[in-house]
C-alpha cells in the first residue's frame, strides 16, 4: 500500500489550501479558531462561497453539482478545509437532506430543493430524535396521518439543532402505527413556517443555545413533501446516517487545534517560562500529536481500501477513526483547559442582565464553552460504545 500523494493529488491539495485561505473571509475562519460560535449569516456566507466553485456538495451526483473526486481528493478536500479553519457546509443540507433528496426524491423534488439547499437559499434543520426515542429512534412517535393531498403531523422532536436558523426541516414520522417499528416510517419535508410549529431552545452546559425543541401541533405538510415512497423512511435514514458519519474523524479539525494550544502557550507562563517550554506540558502535547498521526495514517489507509469498496459501502473501519478521533478532539479542549489555567472560569459573560467583565485575556473566554461542547461527539454520529461493538464485530469477528 503507497501512502505517497500523486502529483496530481499534491497539486490538488496544494489549490485547496490556496483556496480556503484566501476565499473564505478572515473574520469567519478566527471564529473557528478561537472556538467562538458562527452566525446563521457566517455559514451561509461560507457556504455560498463554497459553493460557486462547486466545492459545497462534492458528494453530491455530478448532475446536481456534484464532484468526481477520488477517495483521496475528498480527504484533501477535508483535511485542507479544517487546518485553515474554514466552515464545513452545512452538514443538515450538504450530507443529509440533499444526498437524500438526490438519490430517493422525484425529479420535481429534486429540481426544487436541491439547488437551493446547496446555495444555502434553504438552511436545513434535522428532526429525528424525540425524548422518549433517541438511540432506539425506531420507536419515535411523532405521527402523521394522511387525509386527502395532506398530512397531518403531531408530536415532538427534540436535541434540534440550529432549528432557530432552519427554514425547513426533515423529519421521520409514524405513518403507520400498526406496523413493525421501522416499516412504518416516512421522511416528510416541513417548511418550518407552517403554522402549529413552536420552536423552544434548551440552554446547554456551555452557555448557549445550539440545540431545541420542536413541537408539532396539527401541522399541515402537502403530500407533495413526502421523500420516495410512505413507510421506507427508516431506510432513507440509514442512508443519510452513512453520509454522516463522513469525515467524523476531524484530523485536520486537530490538527488546527493543536496549532491554536501550541500559539496560546507561548503566551501563557508556567512559572518563568512560557507554558509551551515547560516539559510536562510538552509531554502531554507530544502524546497527543503522536496519537494523531496514527490517526492520520489509519485514515489513509482507510482512503486507500475505499478504492476497492462497492460505491456507496461503509468501511467498517470508519468506526476506529470515529471512535480515536472523537477521543483525540476530547483529549484537546482539556489541553486548551490547561493552557488558560484560572482564567477558564469566568467564561459566562452575563450576570443578573449586566456584562461581567472578562477576567484574564479574551481568548480565555471560549475554553470552557469549548471543552463542554465537545463532550458530544463520543455520542453523535454513533456512541463511542456502539463504534466499539461494530469493530468488534464487523472488523474482529468476535
Amino acid at each position: 500500500m503507497d501512502l505517497n500523494f500523486t502529483k496530481e493529488e499534491i497539486a490538488f491539495r496544494d489549490e485547496a489550501r490556496h483556496f480556503f485561505r484566501t476565499a473564505i473571509p478572515e473574520s469567519i475562519r478566527a471564529k473557528v479558531a478561537e472556538g467562538e460560535g458562527l452566525t446563521r449569516d457566517d455559514m451561509i456566507t461560507a457556504q455560498r462561497i463554497l459553493n460557486a466553485r462547486g466545492w459545497a456538495t462534492p458528494n453530491w451526483p455530478v448532475e446536481w453539482g456534484g464532484q468526481d473526486w477520488s477517495p483521496v481528493q475528498v480527504y484533501l478536500y477535508q483535511d485542507e478545509m479544517q487546518q485553515a479553519n474554514c466552515p464545513s457546509p452545512i452538514a443538515f443540507n450538504t450530507s443529509m437532506v440533499g444526498p437524500v433528496i438526490a438519490q430517493f426524491g422525484n425529479e420535481e423534488m429534486k429540481r426544487r430543493f436541491l439547488p437551493a439547499t446547496a446555495n444555502a437559499d434553504i438552511f436545513w434543520c434535522q428532526g429525528f430524535s424525540e425524548p422518549g426515542s433517541g438511540s432506539d429512534l425506531a420507536s419515535l412517535r411523532t405521527k402523521a396521518e394522511r387525509k386527502g393531498d395532506k398530512y397531518i403531523v403531531n408530536g415532538q422532536k427534540i436535541w434540534t439543532t440550529l432549528a432557530q436558523y432552519a427554514d425547513w426541516i426533515f423529519c421521520l414520522v409514524r405513518t403507520d402505527p400498526a406496523a413493525k417499528q421501522q416499516e412504518g416510517i416516512s421522511f416528510l419535508l416541513i417548511d418550518m413556517k407552517t403554522p402549529g410549529i413552536t420552536v423552544r431552545p434548551i440552554v446547554t452546559m456551555d452557555g448557549g443555545r445550539e440545540v431545541n425543541e420542536v413541537f408539532f401541533d396539527n401541522v399541515e405538510v402537502p403530500a407533495e413533501n413526502l421523500v420516495g415512497r410512505e413507510n421506507k423512511g427508516w431506510d432513507y435514514a440509514k442512508f443519510l446516517l452513512g453520509n454522516e458519519r463522513t469525515g467524523i474523524a476531524r484530523v485536520g479539525n486537530s490538527k488546527a487545534k493543536i496549532a491554536r494550544i501550541k500559539e496560546l502557550a507561548a503566551l501563557e507562563f508556567a512559572g518563568e517560562q512560557p507554558l509551551i517550554q515547560n516539559a510536562r506540558f510538552l509531554e502531554k502535547l507530544a502524546a497527543v500529536e503522536v496519537e494523531l498521526k496514527a490517526l492520520e495514517m489509519t485514515q489513509l489507509r482507510v482512503v486507500s481500501d475505499e478504492r476497492k469498496l462497492e460505491k456507496g459501502k461503509q468501511n467498517p473501519a470508519s468506526s476506529i477513526l470515529k471512535l480515536k478521533g472523537s477521543v483525540i478532539q476530547q483529549q484537546l479542549t482539556e489541553l486548551l483547559m490547561e493552557v488558560v489555567g484560572p482564567y477558564v472560569m469566568p467564561y459566562q459573560r452575563e450576570f443578573d442582565g449586566k456584562n461581567e467583565p472578562i477576567v484574564g485575556p479574551e481568548y480565555a473566554t471560549e475554553a470552557a464553552p469549548m471543552y463542554f461542547n465537545y463532550r458530544k461527539v463520543s455520542i453523535y454520529g454513533g456512541s463511542n460504545e456502539i463504534q466499539r461493538n461494530i469493530i468488534a464485530k464487523a472488523i474482529l469477528g468476535l
